[in-house]
């Protein structure tokens, strides 16, 4: 028996990296193997993903030797960080440039680096439509990963650009779900207007990443979109409702509301829906749903995924 191909899987335990390590597990027949990379090989998690049959090594993205260490003799990589750990772009281009290093160091044949548009080059810094942010950015925790995509062009590592979409999971760990009004029925707040918004299943990006890997090197070097389905807030909202067998009523929260809400990153995201907003063909061009069907037979609509998560949706 021919031996398999290590993909190291950074973010492991996470939403995209778990995907992705599930993905490989659940196919022995593929022939790739998942070596999971996380800061804690003794999490619930971590073991979850050893009972797969992945390898589970330690690894921390602050930690550049350790990251060498975690991808010699793999394949390839998965490249993901999270941006919301520390809301720092410098931190999050250092961590970029530490996976590009120890990718290039280890000889690995194929990175997919998990990113997102430099939304700088839709709206620049002078263009008074949204507010600048930390001084340089418009869309902090979108602008820092496009701009370190030239860490992996530079170190010379063969790099897919995996540009992935709103987690539709966000409606269950982030407070993004239906609320109920002053007068007891349930609306849903997105500032969105009336366009289309991107979304995927968290686990359905790991199953298109394992598509990417499947198709050899047909993708290396270019930038490719994913996403479920194409859902306008108002057709969110109606599908809530249908799930939850409740009315759900629309809100298209405007972005200043939104950017004024007080939590952390409130800003950051305000500002994120109105590039959504005001660059919806451009957005939606890059991630056609057809094409993310093509890398994962399984992809689900945002219906699908209501169907099966709706008792998982806390209304607040």
């Amino acid at each position: 028996m021919s031996q398999k191909k290590i993909i190291a899987v950074l973010g492991a335990t996470g939403a995209q990296g778990g995907g992705l390590v599930r993905a490989i597990m659940n196919d022995p027949s593929g022939g790739f193997t998942a070596r999971a990379i996380t800061r804690d090989i003794n999490s619930d998690k971590a073991r979850a993903l050893q009972a797969l049959g992945a390898e589970v090594v330690a690894g921390d993205v602050d930690d550049e030797a350790s990251l060498a260490r975690a991808f010699s003799g793999a394949y390839g990589a998965y490249c993901v960080t999270f941006f919301w750990a520390h809301f720092s772009p410098d931190r999050e281009r250092a961590e970029v440039a530490a996976m590009a290093r120890a990718a290039k160091t280890a000889g690995l044949k194929h990175v997919i680096w998990s990113t997102l548009e430099d939304t700088r080059k839709y709206i620049p810094i002078s263009d008074p439509r949204m507010p600048t942010l930390q001084g340089k950015y418009k869309v902090p925790h979108f602008d820092a990963k496009g701009e370190a995509n030239i860490e992996f062009t530079n170190a010379g590592v063969p790099t897919t650009f995996l540009h992935t979409s709103f987690y539709w999971d966000n409606l269950i760990y982030f407070g993004m779900g239906p609320r109920k009004g002053p007068d007891g029925n349930l609306v849903f707040a997105l500032p969105m207007g009336d366009k289309k918004m991107p979304g995927i299943a968290a686990e359905d990006i790991g199953r298109c990443a394992y598509g990417v890997f499947q198709r050899g090197t047909e993708f290396i070097g270019k930038s490719i979109g994913i996403a479920g389905d194409h859902p306008t807030g108002a057709q969110m909202a109606a599908g809530l409702g249908q799930a939850l067998d409740k009315p759900v009523g629309y809100y298209a929260m405007p972005f200043d509301d939104y950017r004024k809400l007080g939590f952390p990153g409130a800003d950051d995201l305000g500002n994120m829906f109105q590039f959504y907003h005001d660059f919806e063909k451009e957005f939606c061009g890059l991630r056609s749903v057809e094409f993310s069907r093509s890398l994962n037979p399984k992809l689900q609509s945002f219906t699908q995924w209501l169907a099966a998560n709706k008792d998982r949706i806390p209304i607040q």
